[in-house]
């Protein structure tokens, strides 16, 4: 795995319950490594008033590691130096990944290509034909492997620059019919998965899988979609990370072109060829080459401590005031700093131990709220 110990605690820290991406990134900055994280889990679950949380054990995490070298893919970490600067961008980009391929696709400018799994024959082509053109001009593109757009997009970069972003583990083949499609993106593209081999995709994955999509490219098209769609959810997504967002407009009579429609009409570039795409990618403010330069060599596991978690323990008395302020209504932290009266750092790490108690959960927007 290189960097043996610290990666596989970092593994078996976001494979533990009640972790998400950003508890994990939290946790590793209050403590410096995944090892201390780890071992501060218990304390913090006692004190957020809850049940202690499944911990990873080795030997589970000694199997997942096992599987990803059978199928003859790597980890890419959070803070590698090989991580994609504009995935680390997110708010909760994915502390691990599983790669398999070509990760010098990564170095070019990426598009992502979404849309209607039941697109028409005409939108299909049409996508297939601009992946095409785009790879020919030097950027990858990148998708979500489902059926319609996704595939079209794929087929069209096939063998050239083709990103696939999985919502289930590497090894485990959805949707069924692009099975061989899967097979050919993992030796001449690159497959990315954030699950572990053998996970089968489920509905609340494919949220996980489009942010991912999203945070690696530039800009993304949307090609006939829904107007309640995954495709919008990660235009959404990509409006919320400051990228670029386009849309391929269609006839008002057809309900697939509905999306597109909406996303123009509330602000999203419409576009109609590779030329109107590359313009805009051209002008994009080259934040991945800045990030690249300003990221330490051997920078990965290597995060400082920024403050002692003594220092921001609160107590039951000045914990009650935000215990008040949560309810099963999202709110932001912003606000629970701004009523509360506690400082950003101590309210962040008052809400860790909640979450890890079992108590909280957290939502878009840096929003958090009681679970159900």
């Amino acid at each position: 795995m290189g960097k043996s110990q610290e990666a596989f605690d970092r593994l078996r820290l976001i494979r533990s319950e009640n972790i998400g991406p950003v508890t994990y990134q939290q946790m590793i900055r209050r403590f410096g490594s995944a090892a201390h994280a780890l071992e501060a889990i218990p304390d913090m679950a006692k004190r957020g008033g809850g049940r202690m949380p499944r911990i990873a054990d080795r030997k589970q995490i000694d199997a997942e590691v096992a599987a990803v070298h059978k199928l003859g893919a790597r980890f890419l970490f959070l803070d590698d130096p090989g991580y994609p600067p504009l995935l680390a961008e997110l708010s909760n980009p994915p502390p691990a990944l599983v790669w398999q391929g070509r990760m010098e696709l990564l170095e070019q400018p990426i598009v992502a290509i979404v849309g209607a799994r039941n697109a028409s024959a005409a939108a299909c082509r049409f996508a297939r034909d601009l992946a095409n053109s785009l790879v020919e001009a030097g950027v990858s593109i990148v998708s979500g492997l489902a059926k319609g757009i996704d595939t079209a997009a794929h087929q069209g970069s096939l063998g050239k620059a083709t990103i696939a972003v999985i919502a289930g583990g590497p090894d485990v083949f959805y949707p069924p019919e692009n099975e061989q499609l899967q097979r050919e993106i993992a030796k001449s593209g690159l497959l990315l998965a954030e699950q572990p081999p053998g996970t089968e995709p489920r509905a609340r994955h494919f949220p996980y899988r489009n942010r991912i999509i999203a945070g690696l490219a530039r800009g993304t098209v949307v090609i006939e979609a829904a107007p309640r769609s995954g495709s919008l959810i990660t235009a959404r997504l990509a409006a919320e990370a400051g990228r670029q967002v386009m849309a391929i407009p269609g006839s008002p009579l057809d309900p697939r072109s509905r999306g597109c429609n909406m996303l123009i009409r509330d602000g999203a570039t419409l576009v109609q060829s590779a030329d109107d795409i590359l313009e805009l990618v051209r002008h994009f403010d080259d934040r991945a080459e800045s990030a690249a330069k300003n990221t330490g060599e051997g920078a990965s596991c290597k995060i400082s401590i920024v403050e002692e978690a003594s220092d921001l323990e609160v107590s039951d008395l000045d914990r009650a005031p935000l215990l008040n302020l949560l309810s099963t209504t999202p709110v932001t932290v912003d606000e629970l700093v701004r009523q509360s009266g506690l400082s950003p750092a101590s309210v962040q790490f008052a809400l860790l131990e909640l979450e890890l108690a079992g108590r909280l959960d957290r939502h878009a927007g840096a929003r958090v709220s009681w679970s159900e």
